[in-house]
C-alpha cells in the first residue's frame, strides 16, 4: 500500500495520458464509457467495506457539521458560482450551465477522494441525503434567481437509479460481506481482505480516470476554447471553497479528518446529475452539456491535488504534535 501511495501521482497522471492515447481508437472512446461507473462502484464498495457500521451512527449526530455543510453549499456557493460567472464568463448561456453545475454537491466521487484524503468517510456520507434532497429542490430555485429560467424538470427515476447503484447497493454488499468474513471467524484472513480493497483504492480511481478520458478526452481537446474560459472561475471556486472549509475546521477546532470531509463535501461537484437536468432542461442548448463534459476532466486532477495538499497538511500536523525525545 505504501509503495502504491508514493507512485500515486504518476500512476494518476499516466491514467491521464493512457486515457487521452486510447481515446484516439473509435471503439475505445465509444466504449470505454461504461467502465466509469463500475470501478467507482467498486471502489465505493471497497470504502465502506472499511468503514464500522457504528460510525455511521455517530456521525449523523453531528449536527454542528451538518447545517456547516448545508450553509456552506447552498448559501455561500451559489452567491460565490453566481458572482464567479458574472465575472468570468460574458455568454449567458455559460453562465447557466456554471451555475447549474456548481451548485450541485457531488454524490460519490467525493466520498472516494476522502477515503485517499484519510477523511472521515462516515461523517461525509452522513450528509449526503441531505446534499441530493436540497440540490434537487433548490436547482430550479437558484435557476430562477441566477438566470430567470424557471422551466427545469428533473428525473426522480435518473436521482433514484444513481442513489441506489452509487450508494445502497455497494454499502449493503458490503454490509453482507463484513458479516460473511465475521462468520469465516478467518480474523487473518478478514484483515487481509479489507486490506487489499483499502490498497486498491488508488488503482481504482486510475482505472476509473482512464476510462473517463478515454470516452471523453477528444471532448477536451477539441474545445480547448470552452476549457480555457471555464479554468479560472472552476479554479476560483476550487482555492476560495477550500480556504473556506479550512478556515471552519480551525475555528471550530475540527479534527483533520473532519476538515477533510468538509472541504470534499463542499467543493466537489454532481456532474453526471446535472447533465441529465441539462439534457431535458435544455435540449437545444449543446453548449450547456459540453460544460458538464468538460467539468470532471479539470475536476479529476484538481480533486486529487487536493487530496495530497491535504495530506501534507496532516502530516505536518502529526509532525509538530509528535513528541520530542
Amino acid at each position: 500500500m505504501a509503495n502504491i501511495e508514493r507512485f500515486q501521482v504518476i500512476i494518476i497522471i499516466g491514467a491521464m495520458m493512457i486515457g487521452l492515447g486510447l481515446g484516439q481508437v473509435t471503439i475505445f472512446e465509444d466504449n470505454f464509457g461504461a467502465l466509469v461507473t463500475p470501478f467507482l462502484f467498486v471502489m465505493l464498495f471497497g470504502a465502506f467495506l472499511n468503514i464500522p457500521l457504528g460510525d455511521f451512527g455517530k456521525a449523523l449526530g453531528n449536527v454542528r457539521f451538518s447545517m456547516t455543510v448545508v450553509v456552506v453549499n447552498f448559501v455561500w456557493t451559489p452567491l460565490l458560482v453566481w458572482a464567479l460567472g458574472g465575472i468570468f464568463l460574458d455568454d449567458p448561456i455559460m453562465q447557466m450551465g456554471f451555475i447549474m453545475l456548481m451548485v450541485t454537491p457531488c454524490t460519490d466521487w467525493y466520498l472516494i477522494f476522502t477515503a485517499n484524503a484519510k477523511g472521515n468517510v462516515p461523517l461525509s456520507a452522513s450528509v449526503l441525503p441531505v446534499n441530493l434532497i436540497l440540490q434537487v429542490v433548490l436547482l430550479p430555485v437558484y435557476l430562477f434567481i441566477f438566470t430567470g429560467a424557471s422551466n427545469v424538470s428533473i428525473d426522480a427515476m435518473d436521482l433514484i437509479k444513481s442513489i441506489l447503484v452509487m450508494l445502497v447497493i455497494p454499502f449493503s454488499l458490503a454490509q453482507v460481506g463484513k458479516h460473511l468474513l465475521r462468520r469465516k471467524g478467518n480474523e487473518e484472513g478478514s484483515k487481509r481482505t479489507l486490506g487489499f480493497f483499502s490498497s486498491m483504492q488508488t488503482m481504482l480511481l486510475a482505472l476509473a480516470i482512464m476510462a473517463m478520458f478515454t470516452s471523453k478526452g477528444n471532448d477536451l481537446i477539441e474545445n480547448m476554447d470552452v476549457v480555457l474560459l471555464l479554468i479560472i472561475p472552476i479554479f476560483l471556486f476550487y482555492v476560495i471553497n477550500f480556504m473556506i472549509a479550512h478556515a471552519i475546521g480551525r475555528r471550530f477546532r475540527y479534527a483533520y479528518e473532519d476538515t477533510t470531509s468538509l472541504v470534499f463535501t463542499t467543493i466537489a461537484k454532481n456532474s453526471p446529475m446535472t447533465l441529465g437536468v441539462a439534457l431535458v432542461a435544455f435540449p437545444d442548448q449543446p453548449l450547456i452539456h459540453l460544460i458538464m463534459v468538460i467539468e470532471p476532466l479539470i475536476e479529476l486532477p484538481v480533486m486529487f491535488m487536493v487530496t495530497r495538499i491535504v495530506l501534507r497538511i496532516r502530516g505536518r500536523v502529526e509532525g509538530a504534535e509528535r513528541p520530542v525525545d
